[in-house]
């Protein structure tokens, strides 16, 4: 089957929205927090613990798996689906922001890049077609076209050059395609500049694709800029398909993409800062390996029904980090994980019986922020 999108419900104030996103391994109500597979495992979490918090889509990463195992080796395994032991929904990249980002010997042409390996150098090259097999290699349910994901800040015939190759390249991704079973999503790039966001919005609705994302944001600008961007970028989107805000996943940024009307999102932040020890409240963040909580016998979060806040208290948890126990990790990164995971739950609940106003507002109210619907 295709994948596809059902709007169930959409906030009359906001425009937030509630949904299905029907894919072949199950359908997925929306909006949704995607935990980050960078290597085919979520840090700490085993498929079974991911299925307990309610994961049902999960991203994995093209360039990393390209390089190891191989995506040979994946697809001779049965897919990433078999090879992961994971029979829910799986996204992935494909592999540009990565070949952007870690790869500092890089050229661009016009057929692809250059790059070489962040783990021993040897030399590689990625264009639309070889991203696309890669991806149908691993045989996720949501392949991404491949695109330049532009720095910030950047000039604007860059970022406008930029733009256009990613569109030249989006075109190749669907040519490319061969698996019926996988759907390419489109990303929508321009910068920080609104005529150019709107531009690639307009050029990659015009390749019909069954899903957008927008990329390019949260890489370091201010938060109200994004926001601007999102505002100008959604309302270009088609409403009966998906929308997906690459890279976010604070409660804040969430939240306020949400209310924009975005239905998918996905970041490595929940997991990395969860083994720094902090971990992610409705109330904003706390350092659980910081010495104020080594007597505080109340969970990470009091009103969190997650199984380390129902077992474990804050000063246990901060004696497992501080002694370099692997479990301490383990259940800091899945307080996180089923947090984002439920709060995005209770926001389409509340689109869906007409009180997100009344939620965003109290979310605001309680975290520190005084911000109007």
């Amino acid at each position: 089957m295709a994948v596809t999108y059902t709007l169930v419900k959409e906030c009359p104030v906001t425009g937030a929205r509630a949904g299905i996103l029907h894919t072949p391994h199950g359908d997925i109500p929306t909006p949704v927090f995607m935990p980050v597979g960078t290597q085919a495992t979520v840090k700490a979490m085993s498929p079974e613990e991911l299925k307990d918090i309610g994961a049902q889509i999960i991203l994995s990463n093209t360039y990393h798996l390209y390089l190891r195992p191989g995506h040979e080796l994946i697809a001779e395994a049965g897919g990433l689906h078999k090879f992961m032991n994971w029979d829910r929904s799986i996204l992935t990249d494909s592999g540009g922001f990565q070949v952007f980002s870690l790869s500092k010997l890089r050229k661009i042409s016009e057929e692809g890049v250059t790059f070489r390996s962040h783990l021993d150098g040897s030399e590689h090259f990625l264009s639309p077609e070889k991203a696309i097999a890669i991806q149908e290699a691993l045989g996720s349910d949501i392949a991404m076209a491949f695109d330049e994901c532009a720095p910030y800040p950047a000039e604007r015939k860059y970022i406008k050059d930029s733009l256009l190759r990613t569109t030249r390249w989006a075109e190749r991704c669907l040519k490319a395609k061969t698996n019926s079973q996988q759907a390419i999503f489109g990303i929508v790039q321009g910068g920080m500049y609104a005529d150019l966001r709107r531009e690639s919005a307009r050029q990659m609705v015009s390749l019909d694709f069954p899903g957008y994302a927008i990329g390019g944001l949260s890489v370091g600008e201010p938060a109200e800029l994004m926001y601007e961007m999102l505002e100008v970028t959604v309302p270009l989107l088609p409403k009966n398909k998906p929308r997906y805000l690459m890279g976010v996943g604070t409660v804040d940024y969430l939240i306020e993409g949400v209310k924009r009307g975005v239905d998918m999102f996905d970041c490595v932040l929940p997991t990395r800062i969860a083994r720094n020890g902090t971990v992610m409240t409705r109330d904003g963040y706390l350092t659980v390996r910081n010495a104020p909580y080594a007597r505080d016998f109340k969970p990470l979060e009091e009103e969190c029904r997650c199984y380390a806040c129902r077992n474990f208290t804050r000063a246990y948890i901060r004696h497992l980090i501080k002694a370099n126990e692997i479990f301490g990790l383990r259940l800091t990164t899945y307080h996180n994980l089923y947090m984002l995971i439920h709060f995005m739950n209770a926001m389409r609940e509340s689109i869906i019986n007409g009180s997100f106003p009344d939620f965003y507002q109290d979310f605001n109210a309680r975290f520190g922020r005084k911000k109007e619907v």
